[in-house]
């Protein structure tokens, strides 16, 4: 196991770059399509933490501070729902579609979360967002696989 100065087990960029840019290229599509980057940022960080990786957990605390996102907002993250007077209903109904597509063990995303995502996005809007927490789970299991060490960039 490295530590978080250490290095990852393989240097995925570089062996797989097609891939890597691929990823890249649909990751920056679907946050620029979603339009609100403290809500993308949200998103990204809730998915991390289910995924427990902190290689993004790191990444995405820093560029939601950046965006502007409070202390407050990104400790109580893991409790959003017990926290709602800190998160808007459309973050809510995010972070609810967020956790039922990350966690799909638990079966299919159900109809009355995706309900809940559509009343407050627009249907491209939530084809970005489907598409935001689609790449964020990729980016985690490639990088919880590889043990990519916080700060250890491509």
């Amino acid at each position: 196991m490295t530590t978080a100065t250490g290095s990852a087990r393989l240097n995925f960029h570089k062996l797989a770059p097609g891939i890597y840019q691929a990823l890249l290229n649909a990751h920056i599509a679907a946050k620029k399509g979603l339009g609100d980057p403290v809500l993308a940022e949200l998103v990204l960080i809730r998915a991390s933490q289910i995924n427990h990786c902190a290689f993004c957990l790191d990444m995405h605390v820093k560029d939601a501070r950046k965006a502007g996102v409070s202390e407050e907002r990104i400790y109580l993250l893991n409790a959003w729902e017990e926290a709602t007077g800190h998160y808007t209903a459309k973050e809510q109904a995010a972070l609810a579609l967020t956790e039922a597509v990350t966690v799909l063990t638990d079966g299919f995303v159900p109809d009355a979360v995706y309900e809940r995502a559509a009343a407050h996005f627009d249907e491209r809007e939530l084809a970005h967002l489907i598409a935001l927490i689609t790449t964020i789970n990729m980016w985690n299991r490639i990088n919880v696989a590889i043990r990519q060490p916080i700060g250890g960039g491509a």
